[in-house]
């Protein structure tokens, strides 16, 4: 067992069972023990690798896509480049390397990194060494200013609550202990009143997941960006409604048992875009369609820029450049697994690449 194992055993063996979403804050971000406190999990010599590590191109599209709506805004003369859970500064680094010849956009922005792993901070301190950043612990700690953000996988990190239906009821999965060991099992079933409505779309025994601090989050996002401008860019891998068991780990880039050892797997879940679209919305914020990864991206200009690199390598050099954009963009691999939405102030302010769904602050 790791040390956090035995600390979690220890308190559920004093106080009873936790959450789901009680299991997974501890392991990702206990202050000592925590899987995001204590190490960089990017990378081949990590657990995982994202979109930004793969190939510039991410970063560089996304970027010109927000300094694009920055200028279809009246290019305001002072405003937040805001990133949530930024990895190793990566992907701010490539947003700033391709936005830099956008006139005035860097004299009129403020970025801020908002990071809870102090590993990883340093990280991105060296990465961006040669830009102004300010480092926030949360989103509400952002300046009040116009807010162009972007997360790519942040919401997949955020701990979730897990329900089992049972009848009209719901039975939360919650982790005990099962011969001294970490186990699974569910709550006594009772109503739930944030669930009612999947009642009529689910079955006995389907599994749904909620993520309680998603909502806060785009709720605070979508206010600033009504009140004083902006967008905000989200990609995460996931799909429009919630359904089904998607708690997985992930250690030297294979699926593990989450159990098995705390503190040093990375824990996540599939994102629920339809519930981030409805905190947007409540907000009073205009949310556009949810499309693949890969679409957005080629409606960006992906395979002209992937062109434009291509001509100057070859060898290994140019495999591992056109392995890149395949993993970024095939319906086998990220192409359709990660999905994209955008939040702006109004359906004719959404950045460009995406679908306007709903006008804001309504259903339809």
């Amino acid at each position: 067992m790791t040390a956090l194992a035995h600390i979690l055993a220890r308190r559920i063996a004093q106080t009873g069972p936790i959450s789901l979403a009680d299991y997974m804050a501890e392991c990702l971000l206990h202050p000592e023990h925590g899987y995001y406190t204590t190490r960089d999990p990017l990378g081949a010599a990590g657990d995982f690798t994202t979109a930004p590590e793969i190939s510039q191109m991410f970063g560089e599209l996304l970027g010109l896509c927000l300094a694009q709506n920055w200028l279809d805004q009246g290019a305001p003369a002072s405003f937040v480049l805001a990133e949530l859970g930024p990895g190793r500064g990566t992907l701010m680094a490539d947003i700033l390397r391709a936005t830099k010849a956008v006139p005035g956009l860097h004299r009129a922005m403020q970025v801020h990194l908002v990071e809870a792993s102090p590993t990883l901070r340093k990280r991105q301190k060296d990465k961006l060494s040669g830009y102004e950043v300010t480092w926030c612990d949360s989103i509400s700690d952002l300046p009040d200013a116009p807010l162009w953000l972007i997360a790519n996988e942040f919401f997949d990190a955020l701990p979730i609550r897990q329900f089992t239906r049972k009848g009209n009821g719901w039975a939360e999965t919650q982790v005990g202990l099962k011969d001294g060991k970490l186990a699974l099992g569910l709550s006594a079933p009772a109503p739930l009143s944030s669930l009612s409505s999947r009642l009529t779309d689910t079955k006995e025994g389907d599994v749904v997941e909620i993520c309680p601090a998603a909502a806060p989050i785009i709720a605070e996002m979508s206010q600033r960006i009504t009140a004083h401008g902006g967008a905000a860019i989200l990609i995460d891998y996931g799909d429009w409604h919630s359904l089904g068991d998607t708690f997985q780990a992930l250690e030297a880039h294979q699926m593990v048992d989450p159990l098995a050892r705390p503190g040093q797997a990375d824990l996540t879940t599939h994102v629920d875009f339809k519930a981030l679209s409805d905190a947007a919305r409540a907000a009073n914020a205009a949310a556009s369609k949810m499309i693949p990864q890969g679409m957005l991206l080629a409606r960006l200009g992906i395979s002209q820029r992937a062109e434009a690199l291509a001509t100057k390598l070859s060898g290994k050099a140019l495999e591992t450049h056109t392995r890149a954009f395949e993993r970024l963009t095939s319906p086998e691999e990220m192409g359709t697994l990660f999905k994209a939405l955008a939040i702006a102030p109004s359906t004719n302010l959404i950045p460009s690449g995406f679908d306007p769904e709903f006008s804001a602050g309504t259903n339809t």
